[in-house]
């Protein structure tokens, strides 16, 4: 006796927030969201029913203030994105290194209250060597038996510090993926098996012990996975990796922040009890056109309400604005007020800062609670280490090397940055690691060759700078775990040492810092430091005119 089954599996990742279709850090409407989201995922369930999979692959509780007001200024209601999930009937999640990053407190508290299962079988319990979170889960499906296997990025330690994954111990997915498939298929008896990873396609930090991204390998190298569904790097993927045996591991990932989502439909005949798969086809649904839901904004009214009323509070005014473009080409009044805000407070000679975003702004004026949220993303700690002089000119030469190229004449490109096929120009780099550094002066040579463009004249107060002294040096807890690799590969500091270097942390998050500094002052009127160039001067300055023209025509 023969039938035939279809099946529907949707998926969503790197939420980051994105509940509603408003943007409450630049203040506007914006085309994605689970609000969406939702209204598709109604229609689907309806047509399918029980034969529906809703499942995400996490960052769910960082991003949007609405994360952060949840987590943490009214951390006493209910997880606002377990409440949304929840809402919809998400099935699975696989649990994401932002969602780590708030802290047992925050995502243990999450998880009590999910109603779907939160996985990640790449983490073992530091004590038992057995799975800290849930590893897979199994669903039936129309008696078609699915399972899920959930896997995190294995390089959470090269940016978060160890009270916040106090416990736990990270595998490479690559070590333990077909591990875990032999056991799904021969205990399980699944008839499918769904890799649910928050890991990119390739590259990133590549430590063999701590790799970021592994989806392309895993899908080469793993035999009996059929379906991986990953995400992390916000880049939109689909593919379909071929084995020696025939068989094929399908990839796709949706992007970041619900604009898109993956939609799998499994048409499966099933004969005398025994499943064959017939087609398995995936797409990437856009969802920036989808209706939004309005018994879900009606459901989540109040919620939004209170973020909206959060985010619009004042906390002081700024003299100046504040650009973080401005970053990339001298020392800015942003970055050097960055500086100040981390010397003020951490008991450090130096500090490193890069700016998080390309190109956000505060205008002069009253700040707002949302002003922070978009110049300063991420609830990162404030750190010091003790790095010797010769590791931080090191550490400054990896760091130009990044952005800046060797300039052979006057004519040529100063930053490192390409044209696209549309005619725009754009970095070659993220913005983040592109620190500058507040406590010593500083030239840049564009015309010497990668690792020689450094000269550090003298620290900033007029005394020696010493490559044989130890300086105690004020960072965020992303680049003082290894986060870009400025410490390991540029300055040289082998990776497990870093924690050895750390000699203060702060108890409250950067963002929340700086909004104490902000309204401890009540207005500020940061000036640039002026400690650091690029030389020489008739070269570097025309060619940073055209450089930064063409990366921001649109000037305010």
């Amino acid at each position: 006796m023969s039938r035939h089954s279809t099946i529907k599996i949707l998926y969503t990742t790197d939420i980051h927030g994105s509940f509603f279709p408003y943007d409450f850090i630049e203040r506007k409407p914006c085309t994605g969201s689970i609000a969406r989201a939702a209204s598709y995922i109604k229609a689907q369930r309806a047509r399918y029913g029980k034969r529906l999979l809703l499942l995400d692959g996490g960052d769910v509780l960082q991003g949007q203030p609405t994360c952060y007001y949840s987590n943490f200024v009214a951390p006493d209601q209910p997880n606002m994105a377990a409440r949304v999930l929840n809402e919809l009937g998400y099935d699975a999640q696989a649990i994401g290194n932002h969602d780590i990053e708030t802290g047992h407190a925050v995502y243990d508290k999450y998880i009590r209250e999910a109603n779907y299962a939160v996985l990640a079988a790449n983490v073992v319990d530091a004590q038992t060597g057995k799975p800290y979170f849930k590893p897979y889960t199994l669903f039936v499906v129309d008696g078609v038996r699915i399972a899920v296997i959930g896997m995190v990025t294995a390089a959470i330690p090269y940016w978060l510090h160890e009270s916040l994954w106090q416990g736990m111990q990270f595998q490479s997915i690559s070590s333990c993926l077909q591990r875990w498939v032999n056991h799904v298929r021969s205990n399980e008896q699944a008839d499918f098996v769904v890799g649910l990873f928050h890991s990119g396609y390739t590259g990133g930090i590549a430590d063999t012990r701590y790799p970021e991204n592994e989806a392309k390998v895993v899908a080469q190298q793993t035999m009996g996975i059929d379906i991986i569904l990953f995400g992390h790097d916000h880049q939109q993927k689909q593919e379909v990796v071929g084995h020696a045996d025939g068989s094929s591991t399908l990839l796709l990932n949706p992007s970041s922040n619900a604009h898109l989502m993956a939609e799998l439909t499994l048409n499966l005949q099933i004969t005398s009890g025994e499943v064959q798969k017939i087609d398995c086809k995936g797409e990437l649904v856009s969802l920036e056109k989808q209706p939004i839901d309005d018994v879900f904004m009606q459901h989540f009214a109040a919620d939004k309400q209170q973020v909206e009323d959060y985010t619009q509070q004042i906390v002081g005014r700024t003299a100046y604005a504040l650009r973080t473009r401005d970053s990339f080409f001298c020392s800015s009044r942003f970055s050097d007020f960055i500086h100040d805000v981390q010397l003020s407070v951490a008991p450090a000679t130096l500090s490193f800062n890069a700016p998080l975003k390309f190109d956000a702004v505060i205008a002069p004026g009253n700040i707002y609670v949302y002003d922070l949220f978009n110049l300063y993303t991420y609830e990162n700690q404030l750190y010091v280490l003790y790095l010797t002089g010769q590791e931080i000119k090191q550490y400054l030469e990896y760091n130009y090397a990044l952005w800046t190229q060797t300039m052979h004449n006057p004519a040529d490109h100063l930053m490192r940055m390409e044209q696209g096929n549309d005619g725009h120009w754009r970095w070659q780099n993220l913005a983040f690691n592109f620190d500058t550094v507040a406590g010593i002066n500083y030239e840049v040579d564009v015309r010497q060759p990668i690792g020689q463009k450094i000269n550090i004249l003298r620290l900033s107060n007029g005394a020696p700078f010493m490559l044989n002294q130890s300086y105690r040096v004020a960072m965020n807890s992303y680049r003082g775990n290894g986060g870009g690799e400025l410490l390991t590969r540029g300055a040289g500091i082998p990776f497990e040492e870093l924690p050895q270097r750390i000699v203060w942390v702060s108890r409250k998050d950067q963002r929340q810092i700086i909004m104490d500094y902000i309204q401890s002052n009540g207005t500020i009127a940061p000036e640039p430091h002026n400690n650091w160039h690029f030389v020489p001067i008739a070269w570097a300055e025309p060619a940073l005119a055209i450089d930064k023209q063409l990366l921001f025509p649109k000037q305010s």
